[in-house]
């Protein structure tokens, strides 16, 4: 089970990174929508995927939107990190930043279990 993290800010995504793998999450990281996109072309999606909304190259909204338009993408648990929540499409999860660690990792936790729940 691995966690995708999308964020332009190197700082944001090189800690939460160690704190996910000091967990014991496998976690991959992307600098921008695009990169994403290309990650999520994989064989293994993640259990969830935690995306900025504002970042260059591709946003973050655009990334959600291509997302549901495809059925295999649509199945990733997506949560939006944002300090500006309000640009954040309906109907998904939202922790603003800076987050609550605690509450971001019992989703993080819960999303991965249900996933290997399912495959198993």
């Amino acid at each position: 089970m691995s966690i995708l993290i999308v964020d332009d800010e190197k700082d944001v995504r090189d800690s939460l990174q160690e704190l996910l793998e000091y967990e014991g999450y496998a976690v991959q990281t992307a600098a921008n929508g695009a990169e994403a996109l290309e990650l999520l072309q994989g064989s293994e999606l993640p259990c969830v995927m935690i995306l900025d909304l504002i970042m260059p190259v591709v946003s973050g909204n655009d990334v959600y939107a291509r997302m549901q338009n495809d059925s295999r993408l649509a199945r990733v648990p997506v949560i939006i990190s944002s300090s500006d929540p309000s640009r954040a499409p309906s109907g998904v999860l939202i922790m603003k930043k800076p987050w609550n660690l605690r509450r971001l990792l019992g989703t993080i936790r819960d999303h991965c279990r249900r996933e290997r729940d399912t495959v198993f």
